[in-house]
């Protein structure tokens, strides 16, 4: 048996999604390349939705792992102040 981590490694998650923001952002813009008439119309106009909430969603995973990141280094990771260092 193999074990498989749980915890995707940072780079890989932001890679992850980059390419999944990237591929969003691409339906977005074909979505609205469409001239969809009639019943059609109403279809086109629920995926633009779906696809725009999740870009929004993968804004937020992206912001929310960046600040998350920069909320983790406080001033315990400095090995000492920077008047100290001055001194030496």
């Amino acid at each position: 048996m193999v074990s498989v981590p749980t915890e995707v490694p940072a780079v890989e998650r932001a890679r992850w999604l980059a390419e999944l923001s990237d591929a969003l952002n691409a339906a977005h813009e074909l979505v609205i390349t469409l001239n969809c008439r009639g019943d059609r119309r109403a279809e086109a106009r629920e995926l633009y939705l779906r696809i725009e909430a999740a870009r929004f969603e993968v804004q937020a995973l992206r912001l929310s792992r960046s600040l998350s990141q920069r909320e983790a280094k406080g001033p315990e990771w400095i090995d000492s102040p920077p008047w100290e260092r001055a001194t030496r």
